[in-house]
């Protein structure tokens, strides 16, 4: 943003006056090292691993119903590749 003189005005492009930022915090002492986690259990990881699934499937369908042409349009667009995929 220039102004009449020619010069910047105090202003970045987002609108925050510049300056007026606080200051960082200056950075943490470094915590002591935690002792090494025992491995973790494959079933446990599985369990973890299918249930986020379960979740990211559930919302994938309330997306479908809350937005249907976007739906509709990937629908679409998964059919083309998959028309264009030749086996």
């Amino acid at each position: 943003m220039e102004t009449a003189a020619g010069g910047r005005s105090g202003r970045s492009p987002q609108g925050v006056v510049e300056g007026s930022r606080p200051s960082p915090s200056p950075p943490s002492p470094p915590s002591p090292p935690s002792p090494p986690s025992p491995p973790e259990n494959d079933v446990e990881r599985r369990r973890r691993r299918a249930q986020f699934l379960r979740d990211l499937t559930e919302a994938r369908e309330l997306r479908d119903r809350v937005q249907p042409r976007r739906a509709k349009a990937a629908r679409l667009r998964h059919a083309l590749r998959m028309r264009t995929f030749r086996w």
